[in-house]
């Protein structure tokens, strides 16, 4: 059984630092493709940044608004993937996921997310 768990959220002053981990069960992260979403009040979700699998290359990528303050990584060991935000501003709160899939999976598998806020 597969399972995804988000964990790092919080409250944060804007300018402040947060570091998200996803950490995955019954699946194997380097060769799977992990990607962080948010999703907003009223918006849609959309994807914040992703990494490909190892075998992949291991490639990021990351929407305009985030990129030089969100850096994701992983650590294979720990079948963990982490999202390192800094310089958070008001508009990157929200709900964040994070999304696994490989050819070697039958679906894509979501986190159940955890909350970022980022307020005075």
């Amino acid at each position: 059984q597969v399972q995804l768990v988000e964990s790092g959220g919080g409250l944060v002053p804007p300018g402040g630092s947060l570091r998200l981990s996803c950490t995955g069960s019954g699946i194997i992260f380097s060769v799977s493709n992990i990607g962080w979403y948010r999703q907003a009040p009223g918006k849609q979700r959309e994807l914040v940044a992703r990494i490909t699998s190892v075998t992949s290359g291991g490639i990021t990528n990351y929407v305009d608004s985030v990129k030089g303050r969100f850096t994701i990584s992983r650590e294979n060991a720990k079948n963990t993937v982490y999202l390192q935000m800094n310089s958070l501003k008001p508009g990157d709160t929200a709900v964040y996921y994070c999304k696994a899939d490989s050819r070697y999976l039958a679906k894509d598998y979501w986190g159940q997310g955890t909350q970022v806020t980022v307020s005075s």
